[in-house]
């Protein structure tokens, strides 16, 4: 018994400075090993329940399309083309001093008349008035006397070119009650019926198709070069959502800014939405008031409300796009332009050669790059469609 108890008081201390040792020489080897980073193929990871898993990176060495092939609507010899892709060299250059940070690459565009085809014979939210107005058999015995007046005026606008003080605004009110009362859903439905109507002015388009080509190439070439790209239109929001909606034009509608209209729900009639509380049996519907225009001066404040940044970028063709264009290129901290489409193709499109050199003149003056639509597109609309 005593031999076996000195053996115990000798060997059990060593065993134990043994452990210690090897606990000690293991962690030290650990510390001069790197430890396999989570992006190693070496590391393991362990699902969470109910989270996504991360994924590999996709690689950043894929080359992007080359600027003929994104561009291919355009002449060789187009200004502002050239214009275009000199500046996106010098901005997406890490090395260069005209560099922007992807987060900062925002572009704004216009919508009638810069992406889309502005009048056939008018605006395509004014003919769409007139439609559910005066055409619309469902709603024609329902329209108020201040809609029909509305509707009538765009008519003589139609036809005798007459120009009406506040007819802006006055549409934008009539469009927001002869629509009250719809969910969005249904009234994008009823868009996307009117979309289907030909265009009165072109054979082989609908009313739904009237997209600049050469411009979507343009949102396209932006977007393959890391630019966020919004719509800054004068028309009601949730109209261009409705036009874009399955359309070429590759936008998400929270990039999608307009003139705007109440929205409340069915259940809450006109309890302030600081009392009603939305319920499950609850559905958005339009709320029939006219909030605001969306041009001019109102652009250049939605941006800030809306993007909350300085955008480098802007796309317009007339004077409602002048202060977007100023605000864009005016004390930017980054190299920055202003693009303005000049509607000088008359057989091609329903253009003015006056209008058109209206802005050519103020670009000159403005310091904005012409687009040329006779001159610089290839086509406007694509193959298959022609002025009557």
């Amino acid at each position: 018994m005593k031999r076996n108890t000195i053996k115990r008081t000798v060997f059990l201390p060593l065993i134990l400075l043994l452990t210690l040792s090897l606990l000690f020489t293991g962690c030290g080897a650990k510390d001069k090993t790197e430890a396999p980073s989570a992006a190693s193929p070496d590391a393991t990871t362990q699902a969470v329940p109910g989270e996504p898993q991360e994924t590999e990176p996709v690689s950043e060495t894929e080359a992007a399309p080359s600027a003929d092939e994104m561009l291919s609507l355009w002449t060789e010899d187009a200004a502002a083309r050239k214009a275009l892709v000199e500046y996106m060299d010098a901005i997406t250059d890490e090395s260069g001093a005209d560099f922007i940070p992807v987060e900062d690459r925002i572009a704004v565009f216009d919508f009638d008349g810069t992406l889309f085809c502005e009048t056939d014979p008018n605006y395509f939210d004014y003919t769409l008035l007139v439609h559910r107005v005066l055409e619309d058999p469902d709603y024609i015995d329902k329209a108020s006397d201040f809609e029909k007046e509305v509707a009538n005026k765009i008519v003589e606008q139609n036809e005798t070119g007459a120009k009406f003080d506040g007819l802006e605004v006055d549409h934008g009110k009539a469009i927001a009650s002869s629509f009250s009362g719809m969910t969005v859903e249904e009234f994008n439905d009823y868009i996307q019926e009117f979309k289907k109507l030909p265009m009165p002015s072109y054979d082989g388009m609908l009313r739904g198709e009237g997209w600049y080509k050469p411009m979507l190439q343009v949102v396209d070439y932006l977007i393959a070069n890391d630019f966020t790209v919004y719509v800054v239109s004068g028309t009601d929001r949730f109209i261009v959502r409705g036009i874009v909606y399955d359309s070429p034009l590759n936008l998400p509608p929270r990039q999608i800014i307009g003139s705007d209209e109440t929205l409340v729900t069915k259940d809450q009639g006109d309890e302030d939405g600081l009392d009603y509380v939305y319920d499950d049996n609850d559905e958005l519907i339009l709320g029939g008031e006219f909030i605001i225009k969306n041009l001019k001066m109102n652009k250049v404040t939605v941006i800030m409300q809306e993007i909350g940044q300085q955008p480098v970028l802007s796309f317009g063709n007339s004077t409602g796009d002048a202060s977007m264009a100023e605000y864009v290129t005016s004390g930017n901290r980054y190299r920055s332009l202003a693009f303005m489409l000049c509607c000088d193709d008359t057989e091609r499109e329903n253009g003015s050669e006056e209008k058109a050199q209206k802005m050519f003149d103020l670009c000159d003056e403005f310091d904005w790059i012409p687009v040329s639509m006779k001159n610089d597109w290839t086509t406007i609309y694509g193959d298959g469609v022609t002025k009557k």
